[in-house]
């Protein structure tokens, strides 16, 4: 257990800290990629406040956490994602015509719509379906992490959670079997402090999250969750040690919450809105610009450049996906079963007939 938060740069982008040997254009295009992020977030959000998408959860502010962790990990390792983790996707190959077509569950969605709005998945990239019953991805990253391990391969698994998931007994119970057989998982807690209405000092008693680890029998270590240079090495030491054999390690991130927990809430109803503005001095796109511009790793104009590229990118996106029809009828039924039961068959036949204004002769088939 780390005795102080870890941080590489202070809120003004100046090394406090050793500065982790991360090649420089992974560090120019993490950077891009937070801004990626940002962009999203506000282009997404307003496609909600316009009735086009039903539901969206921002991660402003949280985009170093999000985007230093997922660069710690192989292409090979399996994510375990909670609320707001898409950006993790988006680092692991997701286009953003795949993320709008699952905001608004048309054809075009790799869930076929059957998901809510922004509970993102896709195996193509190893990032596993989550629910927003909190915490219940933790057993399943443990477990696919025990797989793993039983197997003798060498992936990872990152089980992601919000510092409420932490009071969640699925937590105890994912990171208790982690630490008793050593599985390769780390378990990377966002805290931004906020479990929807519900603040960190009535989560818990604990000097940290990150403390709790100590219970278990595995580091836990805390960081500056809005410096990438500190998430990206403890996220990578902790990977490395996973994959070494040397079992498993809790992150607490440090960050905040700069809008609400999703598009359906309001956060003035329960939080001082005097926190966002001493926040949002702490900005992790501030911080990571001001080191990259003193290191001439960023070139006058070139932020603007790639906002500007981001957003024709998100708006073709849009267009495009909001062409595409919902998904076909048939689709409630043709992946469930390897071969489909002729109950099942005769109610997609029924199905599709309906759907498509036709008469259909004879009694529903149960």
């Amino acid at each position: 257990m780390s005795a102080t938060m870890l941080r590489t740069l202070d809120e003004q982008g100046r090394a406090v800290g050793p500065v982790p040997d991360v090649p420089a254009e992974d560090l120019r295009r993490m950077f891009r990629h937070m801004l990626a992020l940002r962009t999203l977030d506000q282009r997404m959000l307003s496609l909600q406040r316009q009735g086009r998408i039903g539901f969206y959860g921002t991660a402003t502010g949280q985009e170093a956490a999000i985007t230093g962790s997922a660069w710690a990990a192989r292409p090979t390792d399996w994510v375990f994602p909670a609320l707001r983790e898409l950006g993790v996707s988006l680092w692991r190959g997701t286009t953003f015509r795949e993320i709008v077509c699952q905001l608004i569950g048309n054809s075009g969605d790799v869930l076929i719509g059957r998901q809510m709005p922004c509970h993102f998945s896709d195996r193509r990239v190893r990032t596993v379906a989550w629910s927003s019953v909190i915490g219940t991805q933790l057993p399943h990253a443990m477990g696919a992490a025990w797989a793993a391990k039983l197997r003798g391969d060498d992936t990872v698994c990152i089980g992601y959670l919000g510092d409420g998931a932490s009071s969640s007994g699925d937590f105890h119970a994912a990171a208790n079997f982690a630490g008793v057989y050593r599985l390769p998982v780390v378990f990377f807690c966002q805290n931004n402090q906020w479990a929807i209405s519900v603040p960190l000092e009535a989560q818990t008693a604990s000097a940290s999250i990150a403390i709790k680890a100590v219970a278990y029998g595995f580091p836990g270590v805390q960081v500056d969750g809005n410096d990438l240079f500190a998430v990206a090495a403890a996220t990578r030491e902790a990977v490395e040690r996973a994959r070494s054999g040397g079992g498993p390690t809790l992150i607490e991130a440090v960050t905040f919450r700069i809008g609400g927990h999703s598009s359906s809430d309001d956060p003035s109803r329960y939080r001082d809105a005097g926190l966002v503005p001493t926040w949002e001095k702490r900005d992790p796109i501030l911080r990571m610009r001001a080191w990259l511009g003193e290191h001439h790793l960023l070139a006058p104009g070139e932020e603007e450049r790639w906002v500007a590229e981001i957003n024709d990118e998100i708006g073709a996106a849009i267009k495009e996906a909001e062409a595409l029809p919902p998904p076909p009828i048939e689709s409630m039924f043709t992946d469930v079963y390897k071969n489909l039961p002729r109950h099942l068959e005769e109610q997609m036949r029924y199905a599709v007939a309906m759907g498509e204004g036709a008469k259909f002769e004879g009694a529903f088939p149960l």
